[in-house]
C-alpha cells in the first residue's frame, strides 16, 4: 500500500469516527487541525508518489521491452524443447522402427532355421527308417532262406534216415526168414531121422 493510500485511509477512519452534528445525520463535527493536519500530509505525499509513479511509467517501455525480452527468450525455450520433444519422439520412432525389424529379420531366421531342423530332421528319420527296413528285409531274406534250407536239409536227412530205417527193417525180415528156414530144416531132419529110428526098430522085430 502506498503512502497515499494509506493517508486516505486515515482521513475515512477519521470521518468515520466524527460525531453528527446535532439534528442532522449527513453533517460532522470535524477538527479544522486535524483534518488540515491530514490534508497536508497527504499533500506532502502527493509528489513523491507521483514521481515514482512517473517513473514506473518512464520505465514502462523499459519493463515491456524487458518483459517481451523475457517472453520471447522463453518461447524460444519452449519451442528448442518442443523441437527436442519431437527430434526424441521421431528418433524413438525410428528406434522402434528398427527394433521391430530386427525382431522381425530374427523372427524369420529363426523360423527358417526351425523349419530347415524340422526338414532335415525328417528327412533323417525318412533314411533311417528306409535304411532300417533294408536291414530288416535283408534280415528276413536271411531268416527265410536258412529256413528254406534247414527244411531241405531236414527233409534230406528224415528221408536218409527213412530209408536207412527201411533197410535196416529189410534185413531183419531177411534174417528173421533165415532163421525161420533153419529152424524148418531143422525139424525135418530130426523128423527124418526118427523115421528112420523107427524103421530100424520095426526091422529087428521081424527077424525075431
Amino acid at each position: 500500500m502506498s503512502r497515499i493510500e494509506e493517508i486516505i485511509a486515515e482521513l475515512e477512519d477519521y470521518f468515520e469516527n466524527c460525531k453528527f452534528q446535532p439534528l442532522s445525520n449527513t453533517k460532522i463535527i470535524v477538527n479544522k487541525d486535524e483534518v488540515d493536519e491530514i490534508i497536508d500530509a497527504l499533500k506532502n505525499s502527493t509528489p513523491d508518489e507521483i514521481k515514482r509513479y512517473s517513473k514506473m511509467v518512464s520505465n514502462k517501455d523499459a519493463i515491456l521491452a524487458d518483459a517481451q525480452k523475457k517472453a520471447d527468450a522463453l518461447i524460444e525455450q519452449t519451442k528448442a524443447r518442443a523441437q527436442e520433444m519431437i527430434t526424441e519422439h521421431e528418433i524413438m520412432q525410428q528406434a522402434y522402427a528398427q527394433a521391430n525389424e530386427v525382431v522381425t529379420i530374427a523372427s524369420n531366421q529363426a523360423q527358417e532355421i526351425l523349419d530347415k531342423a524340422t526338414d532335415d530332421a525328417n528327412d533323417i528319420r525318412t533314411s533311417a527308417i528306409t535304411y532300417t527296413d533294408q536291414l530288416l528285409a535283408n534280415l528276413a531274406s536271411i531268416i527265410s532262406n536258412a529256413i528254406a534250407v534247414n527244411n531241405e536239409n531236414y527233409t534230406n536227412l528224415i528221408a536218409s534216415l527213412q530209408e536207412n530205417l527201411n533197410l535196416v527193417n529189410t534185413n531183419r525180415g531177411e534174417l528173421h526168414e533165415q532163421d525161420q528156414a533153419a529152424d524148418t530144416d531143422s525139424q525135418t531132419a530130426s523128423a527124418d531121422a526118427a523115421a528112420d529110428g523107427i524103421s530100424v526098430i520095426a526091422s529087428s522085430g521081424d527077424e525075431e
